[in-house]
């Protein structure tokens, strides 16, 4: 292969398949390649544009690729799927992927370091211990309730749970069950603790982070989050891009020139969004207590429930996000309203 080409690669564990096309469209390569052959081959190739869909390792390809003097650039999975003519197969998948990276209109994720993904797998442990930490808990209150202990919900009552399961109206049978339970949900919040710190440390090194938390609803795990998933804003053209990148804009449902706007899409990055609502909702909650007022949080709260305060209010915090992460600012409180 003697020129630079346009390569579509469906990634997989063990399998690659290649779909190359030269500048004009017309088809030069495809063939399959195992995992080992991958660098070798690209390592020959002159510098191509190469397109992968952003999913498991795609990062890792990007980068070495990337070594190699090959343009390679990320897709979701969702912006490739119109581009399959029929079925399911690799060589049908690589294709659609090779054309969708030619196209002028189609968005790409930015591809990320070694580091800023060692920050999202801390991140991701974390969530994934605090799932845990939820599913022991709930456990534990499902057995005890069987024998007639019951235990009100929410995480302040955690220590109550551990309490009850040396109850003297437990079996002994059963008590030794839920102490070894108990033990297993000290030990996942020890783990969350300690990773919890890893991010309160590493947002405290982070410049941009530390602009991020003068932003109100906006604490360390967040901001933390924000910087990691977007090494580059400038991939989003606008602040609203952002916010229907995390799925807080409306969903249209527009058709012979009338406009109809439904819930939010929920599309993106479910976990930033949580994180967002989480901090949006903690707002409302403080702004309930203060009394009435005439900012633009208390008009919205007056025409809406408090859950879809939060969600405007996690759009209005996305859109200073993006403000403050473009132009290195802090947030100011006297232009917020």
């Amino acid at each position: 292969m003697n020129e630079a080409i346009t390569i579509g690669v469906d990634l997989a564990k063990s399998v690659f398949q290649l779909h190359g096309v030269d500048q004009s469209g017309k088809l030069v390569l495809r063939r399959q390649l195992r995992r080992n052959q991958m660098l070798e081959f690209f390592q020959k190739q002159p510098g191509s544009l190469v397109g992968m869909e952003a999913c498991a390792s795609a990062h890792y390809w990007a980068r070495e690729l990337g070594k190699f003097g090959h343009d390679v650039r990320l897709m979701q999975p969702r912006y490739v799927q119109g581009y399959v003519k029929r079925g399911k197969t690799d060589a049908a998948d690589a294709e659609a992927i090779c054309e969708a990276v030619s196209r002028p209109s189609m968005r790409f994720v930015s591809v990320k370091s070694e580091e800023t993904q060692g920050q999202l797998v801390t991140h991701k442990a974390r969530e994934f211990l605090v799932r845990q930490q939820t599913q022991i808990v709930n456990a534990i209150r499902a057995h005890l309730g069987e024998f007639g202990i019951i235990i009100a919900k929410g995480i302040q009552n955690v220590g109550r749970v551990i309490a009850a399961c040396d109850s003297a109206k437990l079996p002994i049978t059963a008590r030794k069950a839920l102490n070894l339970l108990a033990d297993q949900l000290v030990d996942t919040q020890k783990k969350i603790a300690e990773l919890t710190a890893d991010i309160r440390t590493d947002s405290t090194s982070s410049t941009a982070a530390q602009r991020l938390q003068t932003i109100p609803g906006v604490g360390p795990i967040t901001a933390s989050a924000f910087v990691a998933t977007l090494p580059d804003i400038a991939v989003f053209k606008s602040a609203r891009d952002l916010s229907a990148w995390l799925g807080l804009t409306p969903k249209p449902h527009s058709t012979g020139g009338k406009e109809r706007l439904g819930r939010i899409s929920k599309m993106g990055n479910k976990y930033l969004r949580r994180l967002l609502y989480l901090g949006a909702m903690a707002q409302v909650s403080a702004r309930r207590r203060g009394g009435p007022g005439d900012d633009w949080l208390w008009k919205i709260m007056q025409r809406t429930k408090p859950k879809q305060a939060a969600i405007a209010l996690a759009n209005r915090m996305t859109r200073r996000i993006y403000a403050l992460l473009k132009h290195g600012t802090e947030y100011q409180a006297d232009y917020a309203n």
